[in-house]
């Protein structure tokens, strides 16, 4: 019997949708495609992106309600749609067997990390010029505008240096459930002597999600985006889409900055680590829908040795 293919996915904000309502929809068709993954023989862990969520979670509170409580209730909301959505599809298909669980997970970052200095982590809802200056000057946020979007707010996002919860995922994993886990990059917190202490910021869930795929050993990190294809010079009359490509070339086209900061330079960083981080691992960059294709090898970006 051959041994399954152990895959983290991390899905992006378009399969989350923006709103309450959007969620409910969306959560369906993401759960479509994480069991057409199942179904291909694949053990599967998912994390989730909150960019939208949490600044409207903190929104809603407090503007002054700690970043790190706003990541753990997202994780919660989050996982309690996407879960109830995955136990129905898997329901539907006739996986009675499979159980799906959220963990609510910490993950700890260093507090001399210098993205606390120059924050890059775009939150919230797309926002006017007009509305991002009235946010700025009323709140004191950090607005900067995201690839020809809008304008969001910008918070620190230091990079992911210990899952604290690690074991119990693995534990979950390796009894057969559907894990959902690292939600929002995870509640990012520092440890003070044994104690672990929320900090402001929201730690970027590809990144995260890299982590997460190297500790589990897993043999694909799969990044689900809204496009379903890696490009250089995008939207420039040469845009030219990539296929295959080795790390060296993925490194090449960061460095020459085809990628956009907070947008897709995270996703094809993330990509390369983990695709460098152990002989036989790859990344593939996707859209959601073609999740599938994408393991098959029918489309997508996939970067390797």
């Amino acid at each position: 019997m051959s041994k399954k293919k152990r895959i983290v996915i991390a899905l992006g904000g378009n399969a989350l949708g923006n709103t309450l309502a959007e969620q409910m929809v969306a959560v369906k068709t993401t759960a479509k495609a994480i069991v057409d993954l199942i179904e291909e023989d694949c053990e599967v862990v998912v994390v989730h992106g909150n960019g939208p969520q949490v600044g409207m979670i903190q929104k809603s509170m407090d503007t002054n309600a700690p970043l790190s409580v706003c990541v753990a209730m997202s994780q919660a909301y989050i996982g309690y749609d996407l879960q109830n959505a995955l136990r129905e599809e898997l329901l539907n298909r006739g996986h009675k067997g499979m159980s799906v669980a959220t963990m609510i997970t910490q993950v700890r970052v260093n507090e001399a990390d210098p993205a606390f200095q120059n924050p890059t982590k775009p939150i919230g809802r797309f926002l006017t010029k007009e509305e991002a200056d009235e946010q700025a000057k009323e709140f004191g946020y950090i607005m900067k505008e995201d690839a020809g979007r809008g304008y969001r707010r910008v918070v620190a996002s230091p990079k992911p240096a210990e899952i604290i919860e690690i074991d119990a995922i693995r534990s979950l994993l390796e009894q057969g459930q559907l894990v959902i886990a690292c939600g929002g990059g995870g509640i990012p917190v520092v440890n003070e002597n044994g104690h672990l202490k929320g900090v402001g910021a929201v730690i970027d869930k590809d990144f995260a999600s890299c982590l997460l795929a190297e500790e589990l050993d897993a043999d694909f990190l799969i990044i689900l985006t809204a496009v379903e294809k890696v490009a250089i010079n995008f939207g420039k009359p040469d845009e030219t889409w990539l296929s295959d490509i080795s790390i060296s070339e993925a490194e090449k086209y960061i460095g020459e900055g085809h990628f956009a900061p907070g947008s897709m330079l995270p996703k094809v960083q993330a990509a390369v680590k983990f695709a460098g981080s152990k002989e036989g691992r790859a990344a593939l960059i996707t859209l959601l829908e073609k999740a599938r294709d994408g393991v098959q090898g029918k489309t997508g970006t996939k970067i390797h040795k």
